[in-house]
């Protein structure tokens, strides 16, 4: 997968996961339509960083989630 090293993220649209609460704490947010990756960040630091996480992985991620084999 080829993409530059720089994302773009200035006028991305954010959007809460819907497995974050609703008190303001364990807010992850990420960007759709990024090609090959998914941008993510912490909601309560919107200025701060945003990891890159491959498509693939993101999936793999999310279903880990779904099914409750994290952990935790």
């Amino acid at each position: 997968m080829e993409r530059s090293a720089k994302t773009d993220l200035n006028s991305a649209q954010w959007r809460k996961s819907s497995y974050s609460n609703g008190d303001g704490g364990n807010c992850v947010e990420i960007v759709d339509g990024v090609p090959g990756v998914v941008p993510v960040r912490d909601s309560k630091t919107p200025k701060g960083p945003a990891l890159l996480i491959a498509v693939d992985a993101w999936g793999g991620f999310v279903t880990a989630v779904k099914a409750g084999s994290l952990g935790g």
